[in-house]
This record gives C-alpha cells, structure tokens and sequence, in this order.
C-alpha cells in the first residue's frame, strides 16, 4: 500500500503524530510532505491551470513531486491542526493549486479508486469546520471514500495530551486502519460523487471551457467510460 501524508505544519505536533499513528498501522510505503517547508508558494489567481493547462501554473515544477506521490497513492492522508476553526493557511494554500483537478475541470481518474482521510487537532474546538475545508478538496478531486478524524488534544503539544486520550486516539485510529485495509483495491465512489461527476458530463458537453471539454472527451467520459471502471 502506498500511502502520502501532507502536512498543513511544518512541526511535529499531536497532528503530526496522529497522521503517522494510522499511516504506521496501515504498513505499505509512507512519502510525506510538511508544509510550507516542502511547498509554500502562493496561488497568484493567474487562472492558466484553468483555461490553459496544468503546466502553465508558474508553481508547476516546484509542486510536482508532490503531485506525482499524491496519484501513485492508495491512501492520501491530509492532517493539519485548526488555526482559527479552520486549516492553516500553507493547507489552504496547497489545495488551492489543485481547483483545476476538480471534476468541474479535469479531474484525475486514478483518484476515484482511492481513499483519503483528513485529520485535525485542537487545543478547542473547529476540528469539524477544518476537516470540512480538506474534505471538499478530496470530494472534488473524486476520491472515493474520505474519512474525518478531529480531536480536541486540550493541550498545545503531543507530550502534554493526556494517557487516556492517547489510548482512545490509538483505539480509533486502530480501528480506522483496520477499515481502510478492508476497503483497499475493492473501494467505489459513492452515488453521491457518481451523480455530481454526471451533472459535470453534462455541463463538459457544453464545451463552455474547451481545454476542459477536450479533456473529458480524450478520456471518453462524454460517452459511456467512466473513471472507476476497470
């Protein structure tokens, strides 16, 4: 199993030892990227991924280790700790180079056959709004099956989280493991992505962008193939 880890922190923190936590229990091959360290340039709103291509965006090569390790991946786990009820700002950062993967765009399809799963931390609340701000990346992307993991630590550091929550992070992290290895190389989109990728086969035959447009019928998703078809 391939697994790729993005970290919205550049420290090592309870976040941080979650995400490592699953990735060691699932086995397999673990690359993992922290934030801003391997990546912090800027989306600059030039709109070339868009309406050129993907290779335009001036952060391409910079970006693109990454990208390669996010397709080759089983399981993509984004984990980032709640700044002001939200991601941090290198997350955001980060999935905003990807709009041009939604399925409103030009989606990748090994991304419908995979897992991911988003995990945040807090002294106090807003795991629930940030793991929403990873997820809607994920969903859009089509990944099939995304898990939320938010724990409030009440500590600002993973020496000073509590034994006993340390034992229920490891039991729910066991067990979430244990789910996705279940899942793994039989996982499916969920009707709920299958009818919004429908609705966006549609709105491609309109040829409104035609970079777009051109893609999805190089990739025969305007006829009868689908992305998670064999």
């Amino acid at each position: 199993m391939q697994i790729t880890i993005i970290h919205g922190q550049s420290h090592k923190g309870s976040t941080y030892h979650i995400a490592r936590m699953l990735a060691e229990k699932l086995g397999g091959n673990i690359t993992e990227f922290f934030l801003p360290r391997d990546f912090g340039s800027f989306c600059v709103g030039c709109t070339n991924c868009f309406e050129k291509a993907e290779n335009m965006c001036p952060h391409y090569e910079t970006l693109g280790p990454i990208t390669e390790a996010l397709d080759r991946a089983d399981v993509i786990i984004l984990a980032s700790p709640v700044y002001v009820y939200h991601v941090t700002g290198a997350m955001k950062n980060f999935l905003d180079h990807y709009g041009y993967r939604w399925m409103v765009h030009r989606p990748e399809e090994r991304m419908f056959r995979k897992q991911a799963v988003c995990i945040s931390t807090a002294a106090g609340g807003g795991m629930k709004s940030a793991n929403k701000d990873m997820a809607d990346s994920t969903f859009f992307w089509g990944i099939a099956k995304t898990y939320r993991y938010g724990v409030g630590v009440a500590a600002v550091s993973w020496a000073k989280v509590r034994p006993g929550l340390k034992r229920r992070i490891d039991a729910r992290t066991t067990a979430l493991a244990q789910e996705i290895r279940r899942n793994h190389g039989k996982i499916k989109p969920s009707i709920k992505t299958r009818c919004f990728f429908h609705v966006m086969r549609l709105a491609q035959k309109s040829g409104w962008n035609p970079v777009d447009a051109n893609y999805w019928r190089a990739k025969g998703w305007l006829g009868r193939k689908r992305p998670w078809r064999a």
